[in-house]
Parts: C-alpha cells; structure tokens; sequence
C-alpha cells in the first residue's frame, strides 16, 4: 500500500478544523440532549426558535452552536478537499456528516413543518 492510501489524520489547517468542528457538534449535542433530559424536562418547547430560546436556552443555543458547527465543517471540509487537496479519511468523513446537518437545516427552513 502506497502511503497516500493510509492517510486518516488531516495535513491541512482547513482539514484539522473540520474534523474539530464535527467533534464539537457532536459534543455540544450530546450536551443539549443531556440539558433537555435534566433541567428542562417539565419545559415545553417553544413555536419559534426565538420562543425556544426564551423558554430554554441552555439548550436552544447549545443545539443551535452544534448545527452552526457542523455546517461550519461542511464548509471547511469542502474548501480542505477541493482547493487545499486534502485526503484524509476524517476529512471526508466529517464533510459527509457536515453535509447531513447542512440537508437538515435547509429541508427545516424551506420546507417548516
């Protein structure tokens, strides 16, 4: 196997910041849920998110940070992969996640239910 072909961990500055913003998405929505599960399980949920962050917003601004993260990541993985030529796996792997979160929020915004 060729060395190109082992490469996991990015090279990149680009790189390396999008697999730390996916590690501090998934960390601040591990936080959030275990918000939601102690302090504000008696709270009801507010009709906007401005509404939910008036009724919670421990939680509102921690989930929101971690959707704002992994979009970031997205965003970052992208420039890393095309105008940087970065191939670490992790790269590719946190771009992927980004891009899930990055379908989410916009089906949220353009199709609310």
């Amino acid at each position: 196997m060729s060395e190109k072909s082992r490469n996991v961990l990015p090279k990149t500055g680009m790189g390396k910041w999008s697999v730390w913003l996916i590690v501090a998405t998934l960390i601040l929505f591990v936080f959030g849920s275990t918000i939601a599960n102690s302090m504000y399980k008696s709270a009801l949920a507010g009709a906007t998110i401005l509404a939910d962050i008036a009724t919670r917003p421990a939680l509102a601004l921690s989930m929101l940070a971690g959707m704002l993260a992994g979009v970031c990541a997205f965003i970052t993985g992208l420039l890393a992969i095309f105008k940087q030529k970065e191939r670490a796996l992790l790269v590719y792997l946190s771009t992927a996640i980004g891009t899930l979160f990055t379908i989410f929020l916009l089906g949220e915004v353009l199709a609310p239910h």
